[in-house]
């Protein structure tokens, strides 16, 4: 009985991501092309290929980047922003989204996103973060006292974060991508690595 229920949540576990993977682009792509073909039926009648709904709104997106990227389109879009940025609650739930998703927007002069390694001096303990800002310009002077960086520290399963100003000598580059770091955090590090050096499987915990 131990033997099928060990094979029973294998193949479980094995299954699910795939399954909530497959889904969750399924309701992207059906939910897009529904909201497309919604807007372009007007304009072509009966006649449709499948995928045109889908691809339409890619380049409504694509067309939106492009405008959003122009200074009179920007100004535009701070106008239509202003209620989002005015009202009480709706203010602080869009600015958080906002600063966010910015972070990890591709911007032609933004600092490069670094993953490193925060360990207080004179302790063992070790925790992995983002540093999020490289200088304290255009903050509290409290925080220029030392050489400092702001590191966020997501905890697992995204249920939330710290931020933390600590001296830049107490951080160390680790060899890991923005993507890594935070796809490890979500599942709080529990998938097999391998070894950095030799590329082998890591050794099995004692049992």
């Amino acid at each position: 009985m131990k033997t099928i229920y060990r094979y029973f949540f294998r193949g479980l576990i094995t299954f699910l991501p795939v399954a909530l993977t497959v889904y969750l682009l399924f309701l992207f792509v059906s939910g897009a092309e529904s909201m497309a073909v919604w807007l372009i039926r007007p304009l072509i009648g009966d006649f449709y290929l499948p995928g045109l709904g889908l691809a339409f709104g890619m380049g409504l997106i694509l067309a939106l980047g492009f405008l959003v990227s122009q200074p009179l389109a920007s100004r535009l879009l701070s106008w239509v922003e202003f209620p989002f940025t005015r009202l009480p609650v709706v203010k602080s739930i869009y600015s958080s989204l906002k600063n966010f998703a910015d972070y990890f927007t591709p911007h032609d002069h933004k600092p490069q996103q670094q993953v490193v390694v925060l360990r207080l001096p004179g302790h063992e303990l070790a925790m992995v973060g983002l540093v999020t800002r490289q200088s304290m310009l255009g903050l509290p002077t409290a925080l220029h006292a030392q050489e400092r960086v702001a590191v966020y520290l997501p905890m697992g399963y995204m249920i939330g974060g710290y931020t933390v100003f600590v001296p830049r000598s107490w951080t160390e580059p680790l060899e890991m991508t923005v993507e890594e770091a935070m796809r490890s955090s979500l599942i709080a590090w529990m998938a097999a690595n391998r070894d950095s050096d030799t590329g082998a499987p890591a050794a099995a915990p004692p049992k």
